[in-house]
């Protein structure tokens, strides 16, 4: 019996950070587009790997947005009549670390049992066509945005929108595309929900893939040299697409609304509800 093909494996690791790229800062559901993707491209490799894989890949996803982002992220500087700190960036930590909260203390919580529940086709189309609906319905009413600088975001604006975040636990509804909705309703213009995703996303997804490599690790798993192969492509591949649709997203959202997005997520939704309904059907 032969082993798994590794150039074909690796290619297939490209395709998905490729997807993860695209789909990880646009509000359409990373998962939704994952899912679908492993039915055309199968890895030859461990479940337990391919779980701790779909997670883990977001860590080059991540560090595209700590790249861009840096300045403003790292709090120290090195002028000494500043104190060599940058109050700014402390501020803006503090409201992305209360906006983490309600992630972490569900995340630990519910993981797991998500993860058997809910990584299903029906809960993954159901949660692409209802954000989507939302989109639609937010981007009909009549927008005066109160905040659009991350200086107006109060700490209990960044908890609410942290709340909203833990609603993306479910596959299919879209990390961003949940921290976008709460930060619109809340009254964020659309750059700033869009960048303020970006941001909350930092210590939530370098928790999410710690947390998924401990548990694999702890289970006993041990990481081949194709599965590391395979594990660092997805990431680089992740990370350079990552770069490009961050900009795009910024550049989009400062002209157009989310109306787009919204319409893409009910066809992607009834795309996999067929995948799903056939999958019942002939097999």
């Amino acid at each position: 019996m032969t082993g798994p093909n590794t150039l074909l494996e690796l290619l297939k690791a490209v395709l998905m950070g490729i997807v993860e790229g695209i789909t990880e800062w646009l509000p359409i559901s990373s998962t939704g587009h994952l899912i679908l993707l492993e039915q055309m491209v199968q890895f030859e490799l461990s479940d337990a790997f391919l779980s701790m894989f779909r997670v883990v890949i977001q860590l080059g996803a991540i560090l595209a947005v700590v790249l861009l982002y840096f300045d403003r992220l790292w709090p120290f500087t090195a002028d000494a009549s500043a104190h060599y700190t940058k109050p700014g960036a402390w501020a803006l930590w503090g409201r992305i670390l209360v906006g983490s909260l309600p992630a972490a203390v569900l995340g630990l919580l519910l993981d797991d049992w998500l993860d058997a529940h809910l990584y299903n086709y029906w809960v993954v189309a159901a949660m692409l066509i209802l954000y989507g609906i939302l989109f639609l319905v937010i981007e009909r009413r009549p927008r005066r945005p109160r905040i659009s600088r991350i200086g107006q975001l109060t700490l209990q604006d960044a908890l609410i929108i942290g709340f909203w975040q833990v609603l993306a636990m479910v596959p299919g509804t879209s990390r961003s595309g949940a921290t976008i909705v709460g930060a619109l309703l809340l009254g964020a213009s659309r750059p700033l929900a869009a960048q303020f995703t970006f941001f909350l996303a930092v210590p939530v997804m370098f928790g999410a893939s710690g947390l998924k490599l401990v548990k694999f690790f702890a289970a006993g798993g041990a990481l081949t040299g194709l599965e590391i192969g395979v594990l660092v492509t997805g990431m680089a591949v992740a990370f350079a697409v990552s770069l490009v649709s961050i900009g795009f997203l910024m550049n989009y959202v400062k002209k157009h609304n989310f109306r787009a997005f919204g319409w893409y997520r009910i066809a992607l939704g009834s795309l996999v509800l067929m995948v799903a309904v056939l999958q019942k059907v002939l097999f």
